[in-house]
């Protein structure tokens, strides 16, 4: 995708799918955190561009959070096709099970559904 310099407000739309994401988001990291560890995912956080897909030169919207050191530590991609994708990192070990560390938590869906899982890794 083409990013347009200019950045955008959601449309109204979006920022409402937007917040149940990040809800998605922040319910998935709790379950993978240490009690009280999670971060706070807030849509307030992501600052969002408009960007024109190559392929139909429709619009679409991709929106980064970064962390006090500007490090990129999410991404929330609306597409032009109505689909989305966000991620969060997390790096944590898993707060169960001492085999696994957890390197973010993703969403994705269209029209309305979403879906959310944690990315595990081996923990070494």
């Amino acid at each position: 995708m083409v990013v347009i310099a200019t950045p955008r407000v959601l449309p109204v739309e979006l920022d409402v799918l937007a917040g149940r994401i990040v809800l998605a988001l922040q319910q998935e990291a709790e379950r993978f955190s240490a009690t009280g560890a999670a971060p706070k995912i807030a849509l307030a956080g992501a600052r969002f561009t408009q960007v024109t897909d190559p392929a139909n030169q429709r619009a679409g919207y991709e929106g980064v959070w970064r962390n006090a050191r500007n490090d990129r530590c999410g991404t929330l991609t609306f597409n032009s096709d109505g689909s989305f994708y966000a991620e969060y990192d997390l790096f944590c070990p898993h707060p169960r099970d001492t085999r696994w560390f957890v390197e973010m938590v993703t969403a994705w869906g269209s029209d309305g559904a979403i879906r959310c899982e944690a990315k595990l890794i081996p923990n070494l």
